[in-house]
Order: C-alpha cells, then sequence, then structure tokens
C-alpha cells in the first residue's frame, strides 16, 4: 500500500461554509468506510485563525495512486465543491510500535 498526505483547502466564496456543512455527513460517511477498509490513517479540518473549517488534512493508505484519484473523484467535498485546491503527496509515516 503506497501513504498519502492529502491537504485540501475550501473555496473562499460566500457560499462555501455552507457547501461544506450541508455534505459534510457524506464525507464523514465515506471516511468511516475507509477506515474500515484500512484506508483511512488519520486526518481532520483545517481551521483558520477564528476556528472556521477552510479546508481538510487526510492521511490515507491506497494500493496506487489511480485508486487514490478514483476515491476523490467521488469524494463528496469535490464534487460539491467545498475542496478548490488538493494537494496530494506521497508519504511514509512513522509507526512508532514498529
Amino acid at each position: 500500500m503506497n501513504q498519502y498526505a492529502v491537504v485540501a483547502h475550501d473555496y473562499t466564496d460566500d457560499e462555501a461554509l455552507d457547501r461544506r456543512l450541508s455534505r459534510r455527513e457524506a464525507h464523514l460517511e465515506g471516511i468511516r468506510q475507509l477506515a474500515d477498509q484500512g484506508r483511512f490513517l488519520s486526518g481532520g479540518a483545517i481551521l483558520d485563525d477564528a476556528g472556521r473549517m477552510v479546508g481538510s488534512s487526510v492521511h490515507v493508505q491506497f494500493p496506487d495512486r489511480r485508486e487514490l484519484d478514483d476515491w476523490l473523484a467521488a469524494e463528496p467535498y469535490v464534487t460539491g465543491k467545498v475542496w478548490e485546491r488538493i494537494e496530494i503527496r506521497e508519504v511514509k509515516f512513522f509507526d512508532p510500535s514498529a
């Protein structure tokens, strides 16, 4: 399995937060499914200085980049125009128990 760090920055228009909130449960359900499959490693919302959600950080593992891209193509925050800019880096996470 390849491991990836995904950092997604939300749109900044006036309706951006409303779109995020309206798609949040679908997004979280997808994350739960990834966790059940052993693909979700960690993640959470990125907050601005005022504590507002302005993006997401997700650490996942997939067999290859194509499967990561397939997941992103169907991700509610992508299809719902919540995430405007997505940065993806292949990474190797440190396992302190190893």
